[in-house]
């Protein structure tokens, strides 16, 4: 007696000899699998490196401060896009210029940090603008700040709030 297979049968068989011919990236593809290890994104660059972070100290009801530090980039270039801070209501970036005896301030959209290179922000320059301060900053206590880079991200620091001599900025390299 000769015995004949079923549609069914004959279907499941075809469906499995495919697949084993199927190579396993493209299985994986097929199936959604999640992709492999090496199709993973880059590492965020690394952080550019903040120092001298300090704050002045402003009297009661002054409700604006600002607050200076040094940013020394990395091996790529990067651009500091803004900034907050618990104790404001607002931080932005401003330039801060001398044209004749009036002082001309002005928010900027951003700072470009060059690859290994070191932008100052600093009284008559650059600097962070904290706006709607909950408190006035007073001596000797901190002032945590929180930088948002775009290719390094955020960056946490920590500023003191102390009274420093102005020294002189370098020429603005930020964009405007």
């Amino acid at each position: 007696m000769k015995r004949s297979l079923s549609g069914f049968t004959v279907a499941l068989l075809a469906l499995s000899s495919l697949t084993a011919l199927v190579p396993p990236a493209a299985s994986a593809q097929v199936t959604g699998v999640a992709p492999m290890a090496r199709d993973k994104a880059p590492p965020a660059a690394p952080a550019p490196q903040i120092t001298e972070v300090w704050a002045r100290p402003t009297v009661p009801g002054q409700d604006m401060g600002g607050a200076f530090l040094l940013i020394t980039g990395g091996r790529t270039a990067d651009r500091l896009l803004g900034a907050r801070s618990p104790l404001a209501m607002e931080v932005e970036l401003h330039s801060m210029r001398m044209e004749g005896d009036v002082m001309r301030m002005r928010a900027v959209e951003s700072i470009d940090i060059p690859a290994g290179k070191t932008v100052a922000l600093a009284p008559g320059g650059f600097h962070l603008m904290l706006m709607g301060l909950n408190a006035p900053l007073k001596a000797g206590t901190p002032l945590p700040l929180v930088l948002r880079f775009e290719k390094a991200g955020e960056v946490a620091v920590q500023a003191e709030v102390t009274m420093r001599a102005p020294v002189p900025s370098p020429a603005p390299g930020g964009k405007r």
